[in-house]
């Protein structure tokens, strides 16, 4: 029997939840499953790349306007949307990803009494309140609710495990970790295909991710001040790219030129393919207070690139039995810069680390393997 499961997505934009769905969709086995895809709104630079035979459905295409404004009034739009497009599909199992669509998911599957898979992608207490700005706890009610009638929830840390079981004050045994995955052979193909030179005079750093508070942009713009401050003559200057866009790009830039070196920070907006950007860097570095599980970290591991990063959430089980990053603080600037100081100064160690974690990667964060569990708890849901 073929299953017909709806992925929930918000988007395609290519956040690390967007790239999760797209390789999940690529891999599952359609001996077992029909995949379909449901987003908030068609746009992103991932739709594209959606497999063919997998149906978009989106909420934009059907949504309207209120004439008179009700609180909740658009989500019950969204929730009446799901309920007749689960039925109109025959869908028999929904994968929900992310705050917003386990909101959608949850009464909709419930009153068409169809099982969910849902998963938890970052520590919510940390999250939820970023993310969801208003009525914060009357929606950490609503997903509490949502996520114990799942069939199975997943986190992809064990750090985001042990904060949704205390947040939502559901058994920690109803959680189970799964990592995520990184497509290593494709992500080094495509990789290949648009590499862009680097200035070789310098040491070159990467950091890729959206423009927002938690992902630490000002204490890295400062770290690069206070590491300046302590150059040695013999180290080649530094050169810091930042890759992505976010509400606190303005500010940030303005930070930015207050480097002692004008051209010390560039930012090169959104890229549809950072790939390139992190394989010839020196070293990614990622200076977030708090993470799921990020993907970026596990593409630059993949692709062999040194990581420098924050001791923050589920990056910390990014590192096993060896040393696979050269770790900083999070939110402490002056930690962050002595990590660039080190990893100028010391290669060999660089190196060691470098393959230790593409041993990780290989052991530990398989694509196939991980697409091999989740069609297990989608088969278990069905049939319960």
């Amino acid at each position: 029997m073929i299953h017909r499961v709806l992925f929930m997505i918000s988007s395609m934009r290519g956040g690390g939840s967007e790239r999760q769905t797209l390789m999940l969709l690529k891999h599952l086995d359609r001996s077992q499953f029909a995949p379909h895809l449901y987003v908030m709104e068609r746009a992103g630079d991932l739709l594209p790349q959606v497999p063919s035979d997998v149906p978009i459905h989106s909420f934009e295409d059907v949504r309207r306007e209120p004439v008179i404004y009700l609180p909740g009034g658009v989500m019950r739009q969204q929730i009446r949307h799901l309920k007749k497009l689960l039925s109109d599909e025959c869908i028999d199992v929904i994968y929900d990803r992310t705050f917003h669509m386990t909101m959608i998911a949850g009464p909709a599957s419930h009153q068409r009494n169809i099982p969910r898979v849902s998963t938890i992608v970052s520590p919510p207490e940390l999250a939820l309140p970023l993310v969801e700005k208003r009525f914060v706890q009357m929606k950490q009610r609503r997903l509490a609710k949502a996520y114990r009638t799942s069939r199975q929830i997943i986190a992809v840390s064990r750090i985001a495990a042990k904060s949704a079981a205390s947040f939502y004050k559901i058994p920690a045994d109803s959680i189970t970790v799964l990592p995520n995955p990184v497509e290593t052979n494709e992500l080094r193909k495509n990789t290949l295909k648009d590499r862009r030179p680097e200035n070789a005079s310098a040491l070159n750093l990467v950091c890729v991710g959206r423009m927002t508070k938690e992902k630490g942009h000002r204490d890295l713009i400062n770290a690069i001040v206070l590491a300046q401050a302590e150059w040695p003559d013999s180290n080649p200057v530094v050169h810091l790219r930042l890759i992505g866009d976010g509400p606190l790009r303005v500010d940030l830039e303005l930070q930015a030129r207050k480097v002692h070196k004008p051209h010390t920070v560039e930012f090169l907006g959104t890229l549809s393919n950072a790939g390139p950007s992190i394989k010839e860097a020196d070293a990614l570095i990622l200076p977030s207070l708090f993470e799921g599980m990020p993907n970026v970290v596990l593409e630059a591991m993949a692709l062999g690139t040194p990581v420098i990063a924050t001791r923050a959430g589920g990056t910390i089980e990014l590192e096993r039995e060896e040393p696979t990053i050269l770790w900083a603080e999070p939110q402490n600037p002056n930690s962050l810069a002595k990590a660039i100081l080190s990893f100028a100064s010391d290669h060999p160690s660089s190196l060691a680390r470098v393959q230790a974690a593409s041993r990780l990667i290989h052991e530990h964060h398989n694509v196939n393997a991980t697409c091999h569990r989740l069609e297990q708890y989608l088969k278990a849901a069905c049939e319960i």
